[in-house]
């Protein structure tokens, strides 16, 4: 898997921003997937960065949710912002990442990505229901570095 253009087809890019779509139906959180082809950082910091960048630290209620792919190096990175970490159960973000992983070591990395995202959308609507007035804030398409 030499780029990241090639390491989703277009048809699973699409299923994962309708799973984007679904889990943020009943919710004010954002979810976002962010793949690039490495980083010479800490994949938690780039993560950071990226969060940062994407405008994901601007949402209203602190209730972003990033899942972060450094390809080449096989490095993943789940990141929620304030509001979603002080919510969810202890260890939530980690048992999210391990059913992550376990589709990804089969090389199936569209279920893992759209499981991960499924989990996070259930947090978001148990924490943050949707309301009247909510706007999506965040695009749900996959950014790509």
């Amino acid at each position: 898997m030499s780029k990241v253009e090639d390491f989703l087809t277009k048809e699973e890019e699409q299923e994962i921003v309708e799973a984007i779509r679904v889990a943020e139906k009943e919710t004010s959180g954002e979810i976002r997937v962010h793949i690039e082809k490495t980083t010479s950082k800490v994949p938690f910091d780039r993560a950071l960065e990226v969060f940062h960048e994407l405008k994901m630290d601007q949402t209203e209620l602190k209730n972003g949710v990033l899942i972060y792919l450094a390809v080449k190096d096989h490095k993943f990175v789940i990141c929620g912002d304030k509001g979603i970490n002080e919510v969810v159960p202890k260890g939530f973000w980690d048992s999210t990442k391990e059913a992550m992983a376990t589709h990804f070591k089969n090389g199936n990395f569209k279920q893992g990505l759209i499981d991960g995202i499924t989990k996070a959308g259930e947090q978001l609507q148990k924490y943050f229901p949707f309301e009247n007035g909510d706007t999506n804030e965040l695009s749900n398409e996959i950014s790509k570095g």
